[in-house]
């Protein structure tokens, strides 16, 4: 009977969905071939910025893209149900709990243990990153954090010892610490869109994964600044506080006042039948193609790097990978332990363990740049996260019954 469930499931899903895995290696590879042979169509696409006090803040690309990834997911809440949200004190709680007070802090010990530690030697301890530098008013020569800020050119792609008419202050760090920022960004980043599509080839509650959607996304409005400000800090990075709630307004709220205005208007005028089974149904394919868009912007201008160390995505992967599975693995382990149903349980672990990508994407090129190894952690997130929450929900389809039976 599983079987055929599965079946159904999977059948259910849009080509995109079904293969999202191997079109995300297809944009890799077609990523790295751009950079490599039209190395200069990224650098004009990131050059096409929004500036705040002189500095590139917003990526009008990406921030296309990210609009489009984000809307669709925003518009499916209905702000009714969050509000009878309180019925279900146990799994809204845990998921708080554990996506808010635990995982950005096990994230941050397991990268930094990983990347600043165990793997620093293959990364290089001497190998720096050059990232965006927010605040302009620092002179060149000035530590900043964990960086020195120097003059990078633009068309050299090269730090130069003077000021010259292509030049901007940018900041110099240790490449670990870049990658260790892009770690923070996803461990701050609770639950993606993707995370209903799991919820349901779980056979879980879409309603409750539904509403934590919701919350997180309303938590996040509030949190996700304090939380990504104080962890970049302890980390000897840059706090670039306006970037942050920039990023905050950018990708959370304007999507998420677009989808509740478009949301309510739709029904209005062309019914919920109409707004559940034609437009939503539409959105999901261009949420996705958004999502590989931005996958081969990112990856067409840090190919070189790949190429020449292709193991640093394997030195990103492994704190991601085991941060994944503890966090689900805690949050599936207090399900039980409050004696969830299992259609609760399965989201609230699923929720927890996922990561709202689109947004640490954003955040990640916005604060230090498209080329900077903390992009690149990003996107290593999201390679990571198809496979790897494939596998949980394998798992939890095999382990449904360890919970309590569903009243009939």
């Amino acid at each position: 009977m599983e079987t055929s469930n599965s079946k159904l499931d999977t059948k259910s899903m849009s080509i995109f969905e079904r293969y999202l895995t191997v079109w995300v290696g297809l944009c890799i590879i077609g990523g790295i071939a751009l950079g490599k042979f039209a190395p200069g169509l990224a650098r004009t696409l990131d050059g096409m910025a929004i500036t705040v006090n002189g500095a590139p803040v917003i990526s009008i690309p990406i921030a296309i893209c990210l609009f489009f990834m984000m809307y669709p997911i925003m518009v499916k809440i209905d702000f009714a149900e969050v509000l009878k949200a309180g019925k279900s004190i146990k799994p809204v709680g845990l998921t708080l709990f554990i996506n808010w007070a635990i995982k950005p802090f096990t994230m941050y010990a397991i990268a930094i243990f990983f990347l600043g530690t165990l793997f620093l030697g293959f990364i290089g301890p001497d190998e720096m990153d050059v990232v965006k530098l927010q605040d302009q008013t620092v002179q060149v020569g000035e530590t900043y954090g964990a960086g020195t800020v120097v003059w990078y050119d633009t068309e050299t792609l090269k730090i130069v010892t003077e000021e010259t008419t292509d030049s901007v202050k940018m900041l110099q760090v240790p490449l670990w610490r870049s990658y260790l920022a892009g770690c923070i960004l996803l461990g701050i980043a609770p639950c993606t869109a993707m995370v209903l599509v799991w919820g349901y080839l779980a056979k879980g509650n879409d309603g409750h994964t539904l509403v934590m959607v919701a919350i997180n996304s309303l938590a996040m409005l509030f949190l996700y600044g304090p939380l990504g400000g104080f962890l970049l800090g302890v980390g000897k990075l840059p706090v670039p506080w306006q970037a942050l709630l920039l990023s905050i307004a950018v990708y959370v709220a304007l999507p998420l006042t677009a989808g509740f205005i478009s949301r309510k208007w739709i029904i209005a005028h062309k019914g919920e039948d109409w707004f559940k089974e034609k437009f939503l149904h539409v959105l999901t394919p261009i949420t996705i193609i958004a999502l590989l868009v931005t996958l081969v912007l990112l990856f067409s201008f840090k190919g070189e790097t790949i190429l020449s160390n292709p193991l640093t995505i394997v030195w990103i992967a492994v704190p991601l990978f085991i941060q994944t599975v503890l966090i689900f693995a805690l949050g599936y382990g207090l399900s039980k332990l409050l004696k969830l149903k299992y259609t609760d349980a399965a989201p609230s672990a699923m929720i927890g363990a996922s990561n709202h990508f689109e947004v640490a994407i954003a955040t990640a090129v916005m604060l230090f740049g498209l080329s900077s190894g903390a992009a690149l952690a990003t996107v290593v997130g999201v390679l990571i996260e198809v496979p790897v929450m494939l596998m949980l929900v394998k798992f939890c389809l095999k382990t449904d019954g360890w919970f309590i039976a569903e009243k009939q």
